[in-house]
């Protein structure tokens, strides 16, 4: 009888030690999260839905720029095109 009382002594304490140490993790765990939101918080960092709003403007914008080369290009040999006969006969001054 006084064996099981020991083991059931022994028992209530691992269990109440398993309960504080569980407890113990999760206030580590809630004490470093609150310090890594404040450590955050002083950086300068986007959140993932800024980033890639910024990211579709961003490729919006090259494929604008591109199209726009390509339409100035065009322009370039036109123009260039109607100029070119224009200076072939012009008469050569004396």
């Amino acid at each position: 009888m006084a064996q099981n009382r020991v083991f059931d002594d022994f028992t209530r304490l691992m269990t109440d030690a398993t309960e504080m140490a569980q407890g113990v993790r999760r206030e580590a765990e809630t004490a470093m999260k609150s310090q890594l939101d404040r450590l955050l918080a002083t950086m300068d960092l986007v959140s993932r839905e800024e980033f890639e709003a910024v990211k579709q403007m961003a490729a919006k914008a090259r494929e604008e720029n591109e199209r726009l080369s390509k339409r100035l290009a065009a322009f370039e040999a036109e123009l260039a095109a109607k100029t070119e006969p224009a200076t072939k006969t012009k008469p050569a001054a004396k």
